[in-house]
């Protein structure tokens, strides 16, 4: 008796190891990539992944009353919500404004990893001199990387214009963070070293091989401006979520995108390389050189980081929680630069949401 006792303990450990085993090995889901090429887009539910649907109207009422176009929240990598307002349509394009100077950044490392340039070489190498108002001298401190962080040390008091004459020398390179569009000059870095137009390496390394289909870059006001269909930024959010890989292939190198979600200089620890960063001890507004302490949005997960645009053009990326979240349309309240009051209130919507 003693030794059937013992044997069936035996077993009955046996099976408990085995239950264990078989529960630790269950893979997780896989990353979902949409299809190139069509409109087909796989999607998941509010109760599939325990959200809270009581609080789903409540926060599409607050992106309407808010001026909301677009709204796609994406799980690893699928659809859970989508949400057109004010006559907005999944076909209609929208402009990403300084949300796109991410695309800016992101072309910037493929074009590195290619060999047409280097981040730490200076601009004139690409561009020549006197592309400012700077002494030489000045100027020749100025790397494609003080660009890619706000950090060039020009005057961003002129406005948009990036003619030489209105990038003036205030400070040395490095020293000095100031939102600036001076960053644009990195599409003219790129064609420069690569012997293409932006627009054509561009659709060529980025747009085509992840799906934006349709979208495409207008001048404004001496800027050039990308727009797009809500469903194209949601996939470039995804590349970046997914540290620029796109299902099998690497489109732009692993550790670039990792450094352009890190902190990217000691003056605004909120930066990255023109990406927003959250969770921070500190942070500057954009046209303003107050450090201002605590996070950039409080209500949001601290490993959030983001691509803003003027009137609340918005890709959050969340890797802790596998999420992006798209918002497009007209400015919440009053114009802005890129992040605005409108940011820490829609956060506390999404989160009683999804927690």
């Amino acid at each position: 008796m003693k030794k059937i006792i013992t044997f069936l303990l035996a077993m009955v450990l046996i099976s408990c190891s085995s239950d264990e085993t078989s529960t630790s090995t269950i893979p997780e889901e896989e990353m979902y990539f949409p299809p190139i090429g069509s409109t087909n887009w796989e999607t998941k539910t509010i109760q599939s992944l325990n959200w809270n649907q009581s609080e789903v109207q409540p926060l599409l009422d607050y992106l309407e009353l808010k001026n909301t176009k677009s709204f796609i929240i994406l799980h690893n990598g699928k659809i859970v919500m989508e949400n057109y307002f004010n006559g907005h349509t999944a076909t209609t394009p929208w402009y990403w404004a300084s949300a796109g100077k991410t695309l800016t950044a992101t072309v910037t490392g493929i074009a590195e990893q290619e060999g047409f340039l280097n981040i730490n070489n200076k601009v004139s190498d690409y561009l020549g001199t006197g592309w400012t108002s700077a002494p030489l001298i000045k100027e020749n401190l100025i790397t494609n990387k003080h660009l890619l962080t706000m950090t060039s040390g020009l005057n961003d008091a002129p406005g948009d214009d990036v003619s030489p004459a209105n990038l003036q020398y205030v400070a040395n390179a490095g020293t000095r963070w100031a939102y600036h569009n001076v960053y644009v000059k990195l599409q003219d870095v790129v064609a420069a070293s690569t012997g293409q137009t932006w627009t054509n390496y561009f659709n060529t390394k980025l747009r085509d091989k992840i799906g934006m289909t349709g979208g495409s870059w207008i001048q404004n006001g001496g800027l050039s401006v990308y727009w797009s269909t809500t469903r194209n930024m949601a996939r470039f959010g995804l590349l970046a979520l997914n540290k620029g890989k796109w299902k099998n292939t690497q489109v732009v190198p692993q550790v670039y995108m990792e450094n352009a979600s890190a902190t990217s200089q000691n003056i605004n620890l909120a930066y990255g390389y023109l990406w927003w960063l959250n969770g921070k001890a500190s942070y500057h507004m954009p046209q303003s050189q107050i450090q201002l302490n605590g996070s950039l949005i409080p209500s949001g997960p601290n490993d959030m980081y983001c691509a803003l645009g003027k009137n609340d053009q918005k890709i959050y990326v969340i890797p802790s929680r596998k999420l992006v979240i798209i918002r497009m349309g007209d400015a919440a309240d009053g114009s802005n630069f890129a992040l605005s009051d409108f940011d820490e209130v829609l956060w506390q919507k999404i989160n009683a949401v999804i927690n």
